[in-house]
């Protein structure tokens, strides 16, 4: 099997057809430093009514991409591999040039399942499924509400934390150790390992966009600190599964790092290239999205409290609540994809070769599918019909996984501290291509 790595395409300089919808300013998607106050839904809003398939130029010599922002649209682009590629450019909106990469964590952003198309794109999908089966998840959500005890109990006293670093950093990571098949000594090495994979975006563009390329030989001594860290753990983080996953191959158990490690492609086992790009995927997929929901989520019920007494009243409303939590969160910001041929979308003609992104925070809140979209409503009738987790042959493998640990942290959470409260501290990183909580405070009567 090709690596992805070695065929990708940044996609080609456009637009090669005239714009329908003209530049919207003030819209800047590609700056990560504008997602730091949480994703831009006023532009999102602006972008579905004046520019749903909006031109974007990008910094640093870019090629630009188009901006898809409509519900309808995003299904559209995600329902169709065949004209819009996962693997032919990747999923990221851009890569960086070749003297901002880490080349083994580039690589592996490339080589994953994530990125492939078609048939095996499938083939390895089905060789992760029976870890998300009902009868798997049935005895998972009984770890997870254990688990979800055990991380309110070490709160309970306190009256007053941060939920990140106290609950959703951890019950994430717990889950998925648990697939995984982690011993429990090597868990806590997660956390560092996933803090460093948000910031690498970070890494890429150290200056502003258009302050031009980083001078690498002239950092500032904390940069070159924090470039060392960053390097240590990513090397730590590829070693360790690489080990594990070829310690699976030769003594396989029933879990989900022996599925990965002994999934075969028209009868081969995966390349060390695409282990890793496996590991790098399932590490980043499986904590990163549901961490931030669980940290959205409290900001939201504060927000609204009427809804929060809603679901106080009535469990029952969670399963639907985790949705409504799931569509106003909506944790991956974006993925892209790269048009195979000139192919017309919302009323705009799309070059063969040119990037299209797909903005799933601002589809899940289009008010032509969502009444009152910036309004959390637990009881929402359609609050399924989200595609935070995307749509068609891409629809992410773990999206039940998010809603139980959703489901369970917040019948306890409410059920136990139904006074809890966001405080007002927040602190988002700067990335525009996750919604990355890094502090969150609550406050609620302690008990003893």
């Amino acid at each position: 099997m090709d690596l992805i790595s070695e065929t990708y395409v940044d996609g080609r300089p456009g637009p090669a057809h005239p714009m329908a919808y003209p530049p919207l300013g003030g819209v800047d998607l590609a700056d990560a430093r504008r997602f730091t106050s949480g994703q831009p839904f006023g532009d999102y809003a602006r972008l579905r009514r004046d520019a749903p398939v909006m031109w974007h130029p990008e910094p640093m010599g870019g090629p630009g991409f188009w901006a898809v922002t409509r519900h309808a649209d995003v299904m559209a682009v995600d329902s169709d591999p065949a004209t819009y590629s996962s693997q032919r450019g990747g999923i990221l909106m851009g890569y960086g040039g070749p003297e901002a990469r880490h080349g083994q964590l580039h690589r592996a952003s490339l080589d994953a399942m994530i990125n492939l198309d078609g048939a095996t794109h499938m083939a390895l999908r089905r060789e992760h499924m029976p870890y998300f089966t009902p009868s798997y998840l049935r005895g998972l959500t009984d770890r997870v509400s254990a688990e979800v005890t055990r991380l309110l109990d070490d709160m309970a006293r306190k009256g007053r934390c941060d939920l990140v670093a106290n609950f959703s950093a951890h019950l994430p990571l717990y889950t998925l150790c648990e697939i995984l098949g982690v011993p429990d000594a090597d868990r806590p090495k997660f956390l560092g390992w996933m803090h460093f994979l948000e910031m690498a975006q970070n890494l890429a563009r150290e200056q502003s966009p258009g302050d031009g390329p980083i001078d690498m030989a002239n950092l500032p001594p904390e940069v070159q600190a924090f470039i060392d860290a960053f390097n240590a753990n990513v090397s730590e983080m590829f070693e360790y599964g690489r080990t594990m996953l070829h310690k699976r191959r030769a003594d396989p158990r029933p879990d989900l790092m022996s599925a990965i490690a002994r999934a075969q492609v028209d009868g081969e086992l995966l390349s060390d290239e695409y282990l890793d790009g496996s590991w790098l995927l399932i590490v980043f997929a499986g904590n990163d999205t549901t961490r931030n929901t669980l940290s959205g989520a409290m900001k939201l019920l504060t927000e609204f409290p009427d809804q929060k007494a809603r679901l106080i009243a009535d469990p029952s409303l969670l399963p639907n609540a985790a949705n409504e939590f799931i569509r106003m969160v909506s944790p991956v910001i974006y993925m892209r994809r790269t048009a195979t041929r000139d192919v017309e979308l919302g009323g705009q003609m799309i070059g063969e070769g040119e990037k299209v992104i797909m903005y799933y925070g601002a589809a899940n809140r289009d008010v032509a599918v969502f009444a009152d979209p910036d309004r959390l409503d637990v009881g929402r009738p359609n609050a399924d019909k989200h595609i935070a987790f995307g749509y068609g042959p891409h629809v992410c493998i773990g999206k039940r996984v998010a809603q139980i640990q959703l489901e369970e942290a917040y019948r306890q959470i409410l059920a136990r501290f139904p006074d809890i409260r966001w405080s007002g501290e927040l602190d988002i990183a700067p990335n525009n291509f996750v919604h990355a909580v890094r502090q969150l405070g609550v406050e609620f009567t302690a008990e003893g």
